[in-house]
């Protein structure tokens, strides 16, 4: 075995975990490369999808080809169960509760570290590794995420919800690195097959973007379920028809289909009543949010009241300052002094302190008033 130990890296046939990969068999880690299949493009509704992304077949072909080039072992894996329970399951739930989910985030929380520690066990791996663009480093007894110093690929904010444990074991090769230097990489590498690849911004499992018509063909007889309910304005009062609350998220403006006489958006969805509110852009203002389920990285907890930090509440949000506190084990309240737009249920709070990530949880209660 090497002198660095053995390391399983997670490929998905693009750029960055190839260029991960053969970086870390030049740094002199005996490299075991894994594929992980977690969606099956026929199974929706019975529809056939063309494949793409890390699940397609030359996707999958590409990651082997790499590791070919390179002399190291490659396994494929299918984890379509366990990925389908937690992640699409949850997915679905969240929309059918009027919350907007982050898949990503569930699958690296719940899926993706723990098969990929599961297999590394298995390999007699040291480590895995992965192409996220972000880096780790061991502090005080914990294990730090922090931003990529490419900050227009950073994906730190994927990243909060992974555990301390499965942190101590995950390498991170590409965080010092901007992406056109890991392009150039991969030619120098002679990866020519993935050096070009374009990136993938799709949810894997819905290739075609399309999130409305995944629900549909996922849930039997949805569209006859929640069709007709009521749009309201800020008061109450019914001021249309809309196709059902699930096919709706917060802070949406086009596909309303409202002669309000001014732009409208979406600010509250409620399930039980199948009631989509809308209002003007003043009213997707808030100052104030909470987190729940939470995940501590930097700190095991909120070191002090009203922290001074800085929050995003999406994952293309540059992100705002604030004051972070902490109730109770489970819960991280937000507080903005400039109000937000659309701070979304559903969607991840995470906070920083400089570029480090100090945690996250997902967002549960949205405060609309200033006081």
């Amino acid at each position: 075995m090497s002198s660095k130990g053995k390391v399983l890296v997670a490929m998905s046939g693009g750029v960055d975990s190839s260029v991960a990969a053969v970086m870390l068999k030049e740094q002199g880690y005996e490299v075991v490369g894994i594929t992980m299949k977690t969606w099956d493009y026929t199974s929706s509704g019975g529809k056939s999808n063309k494949e793409t992304g890390c699940c397609s077949l030359e996707s999958m072909n590409d990651a082997r080809q790499v590791a070919l080039k390179y002399g190291f072992h490659h396994f494929i894996v299918d984890i379509r169960e366990e990925f389908g329970d937690w992640v699409i399951d949850r997915f679905v739930e969240e929309y059918l509760d009027g919350r907007t989910p982050n898949p990503c985030v569930l699958c690296n929380t719940h899926i993706k570290w723990t098969a990929l520690l599961k297999r590394a066990n298995d390999l007699g791996c040291d480590h895995i590794a992965t192409g996220h663009y972000a880096n780790i480093r061991t502090e005080n007894g914990r294990h730090i995420i922090s931003k990529g110093i490419d900050h227009n690929k950073d994906q730190s904010y994927a990243l909060w919800g992974v555990s301390q444990d499965n942190l101590s074991r995950t390498i991170f090769p590409l965080g010092q690195y901007h992406k056109p230097e890991i392009r150039q990489m991969a030619e120098d590498f002679g990866l020519m097959n993935v050096a070009n690849k374009k990136d993938s911004y799709e949810i894997c499992f819905v290739p075609d973007n399309d999130y409305r018509r995944f629900l549909r063909d996922r849930v039997d007889g949805l569209e006859e379920k929640v069709e007709g309910g009521a749009f309201v304005d800020m008061e109450g009062n019914v001021i249309g028809k809309h196709r059902g609350y699930p096919f709706y998220t917060i802070g949406q403006r086009r596909g309303l289909h409202l002669a309000m006489g001014k732009p409208v958006y979406v600010t509250h969805i409620d399930p039980d009543t199948n009631t989509v509110m809308v209002g003007g852009e003043e009213d997707l203002k808030s100052t104030y949010c909470t987190a729940n389920q939470i995940n501590m990285i930097k700190y095991d907890r909120v070191p002090e009241e009203e922290m001074p930090i800085t929050a995003k509440i999406r994952y293309n949000d540059d992100g705002k300052p604030g004051f972070l506190t902490q109730a109770g084990d489970d819960e991280l309240i937000m507080r903005f002094p400039e109000a937000r737009t659309a701070i979304t249920p559903g969607q991840a709070l995470v906070c920083y302190e400089g570029d480090d990530v100090i945690g996250g949880g997902w967002i549960k209660k949205v405060r609309m008033d200033f006081d």
